[in-house]
């Protein structure tokens, strides 16, 4: 135990003895000289790593604000989108509000901007407007017929014969004062319209007959219309064009009558001599200038002077005198005999669609409803011959004596007399007439039965109603699928957009508003027009009627 103490406190008196700091020798001189470069260079290093780490903040500042930019650019960019949606809902807004602006000054200027609102609630609430309107009896509308509208079945059917049979003498002769070489050809005459479908009711009578007439060999018409191609303007919905092609040249085929070729080339499918045919051969088949168009006004220049060299050579058998009656009307005719009496009616060309009853009329009775035609090459379309077809086969599935062509015929007669007190209005007989097709298509037949008359009197006149609140009457054939497969319609006409005979009214609001009063004026004047015409009925008897259909 001694021995090891002593051999601890040997070890560190040699330790304490041989420590540096006690001997003052050469190589420990220089440890303050190594303390001062190390100092130095943890000064240098602590400088680059300082220097480092303000490269390294740029670096990363750098980065931020490149970072930042694009979240700018982004941001910018959405704003942009969404000021640009902004801005084109308040272009649409600002556009809404002008027409509307625009519209209200239109009234304002016309002085009845306050009584728009009144009149359509007037209008809507037409059935409540019936309510305050003497409507005539079964009994006194029965009398009413018998006495004012039954009689002249009988004038109408001798009229009709008359007419039909000069009318047939006079194209016979037309014909043979024609060029059947250069001339067109004329067919015989078909009557359409009031007189022909047994409801004309106002005088003085007028027979109206369209008369086919086709182009002399080798040319022939090939007839587009507005629902044929491509969309048309709404001004020429109705319309059509005809145009004069030899009979071996195929329009469709090539594309030479399409597109200019150039001087330097040629079709060849079709010579030089049929490309280019002289402008005063096509003048000599009625068409337009520099056209291949048939001209609606050439065409009734060329037959007033046919009908004219035509009654020159038969005149001589008759004895009455035959002229041109009205100048806006160019196919009316007036038959004037010694004792003063006359006979009007018209004889109007047209031309037949393909191999159907549709027709391209030359001249059609216009109203103060009617816009202007487009151009004398615009054809207007008729379907009077399946108008006056469907009334013949509807009629069959009728009762007996059924009241549809009644109805009619009171709602004219109210129509037109109401008309020469006030004034004519937009509305007219073919829009009547329209109203009753529409309600014969949409009622059972046994509604029509004759001792319905009152109620579906007040049918066609709350139907029209409605339609001149809405401001539109489609026509009954163009774009009906419903139309009975019996008649054989065009399927072209029936997949066709249906046609707004009210669409006049959109444009024309004077107009519109003359018809609506002259509407709402016959209606409070209907008792007061019946009773004029009809016979004195005891009271009593009226009211037991009334009571029954109670």
């Amino acid at each position: 135990m001694p021995v090891g103490i002593f051999r601890v406190c040997l070890l560190v008196i040699t330790a304490i003895v041989n420590h540096p700091l006690f001997f003052s020798s050469k190589e420990n001189g220089t440890v303050p000289e190594n303390t001062e470069e190390i100092i130095q260079k943890m000064k240098e290093r602590e400088e680059s790593l300082r220097l480092e780490q303000l490269r390294l903040e740029q670096e990363i500042a750098e980065q931020e604000a490149t970072q930042k930019a694009l979240e700018e650019a982004a941001l910018v960019v959405e704003e942009s989108k969404e000021e640009k949606v902004r801005w084109d809902m308040w272009t649409a807004l600002s556009m809404v509000i002008f027409l509307l602006i625009e519209l209200w000054r239109q009234d304002f200027q016309e002085g009845n901007w306050q009584d728009i609102g009144g009149e359509e609630d007037d209008m809507a609430v037409l059935g409540k407007a019936f309510k305050g309107v003497a409507f005539p009896n079964k009994a006194v509308l029965a009398s009413f017929y018998e006495k004012r509208i039954l009689g002249t079945t009988g004038d109408m059917a001798r009229m009709r014969e008359m007419v039909e049979g000069f009318a047939d003498d006079l194209l016979e002769a037309l014909r043979s004062v024609c060029n059947r070489d250069a001339d067109m050809e004329v067919e015989d005459c078909v009557g359409v319209g009031s007189m022909y479908e047994n409801w004309r009711v106002r005088k003085p009578f007028v027979c109206d007959l369209i008369v086919p007439f086709a182009p002399p060999e080798p040319y022939c018409f090939r007839c587009q219309t507005w629902c044929s191609g491509d969309s048309s303007p709404p001004d020429e919905q109705g319309y059509g064009t005809i145009k004069v092609c030899r009979a071996d040249e195929d329009v469709t085929g090539c594309i030479c009558d399409k597109t200019k070729l150039g001087e330097d080339m040629l079709c060849l499918l079709h010579s030089q001599a049929n490309a280019t045919r002289p402008s005063s051969e096509m003048e000599d088949l009625l068409c337009y200038k520099s056209t291949q168009y048939l001209d609606a006004d050439q065409v009734m220049k060329w037959f007033q002077i046919a009908v004219t060299k035509a009654w020159n050579r038969i005149s001589h058998k008759y004895e009455f005198d035959l002229s041109f009656s009205l100048l806006d009307s160019p196919g009316a005719l007036k038959i004037k005999f010694k004792s003063g009496k006359s006979i009007a009616f018209n004889l109007t060309p047209v031309v037949q669609y393909e191999n159907s009853d549709v027709y391209f009329i030359s001249h059609f009775p216009r109203s103060s409803l009617a816009a202007d035609v487009p151009s004398s090459t615009h054809w207007f379309l008729t379907f009077a011959v399946y108008e006056r077809r469907f009334i013949h086969l509807v009629s069959k599935t009728l009762p007996a004596n059924a009241c549809h062509v009644s109805c009619l015929q009171i709602l004219s007669f109210l129509h037109g007399k109401q008309c020469s007190l006030t004034g004519p209005s937009g509305l007219t007989n073919y829009h009547l007439k329209t109203v009753m097709l529409h309600l014969l298509q949409a009622r059972p037949s046994q509604d029509w039965a004759p001792e319905k008359l009152e109620a579906r009197l007040q049918d066609m006149l709350k139907f029209l109603e409605k339609c001149l609140h809405e401001k539109k009457l489609n026509h009954f054939f163009i774009g009906n699928g419903k139309v009975p497969a019996e008649l054989g319609f065009p399927i072209i006409f029936q997949r066709a957009e249906p046609l707004n005979l009210f669409r006049p009214f959109v444009l024309y609001r004077d107009v519109y508003r003359k018809t609506v009063d002259t509407f709402h004026e016959m209606l409070r004047n209907m008792s007061a027009l019946i009773n004029e015409y009809t016979v004195h009925i005891p009271l009593a008897h009226t009211n037991g009627i009334r009571k029954e259909s109670l």
